[in-house]
């Protein structure tokens, strides 16, 4: 049942996106686009400024999804 529990968590934290971001930001992200690669997640934003802003904001996402999740799924966010 462990080898279940990751994907099953990764999938829960990228449907989270939207909730812990809202809805503004939500609508400048890919998010048919979102995928976690070693425990990076990685965001397709469509705005440079945004994108900016995330990063500034990157552990605070990190943290605030993985609680959404309540596990530690991602370290690291990546923005593209």
């Amino acid at each position: 049942m462990q080898g279940l529990e990751a994907p099953l968590n990764e999938y829960r934290l990228i449907r989270s996106w939207s909730e812990v971001v809202g809805p503004i930001v939500a609508k400048y992200t890919e998010t048919d686009r979102l995928f976690i690669k070693n425990q990076t997640l990685h965001v397709h934003v469509t705005s440079a400024p945004l994108r900016q802003e995330l990063m500034m904001a990157r552990e605070l996402l990190v943290k605030n999804l993985n609680e959404r999740v309540g596990s530690q799924v991602i370290v690291d966010i990546v923005f593209h």
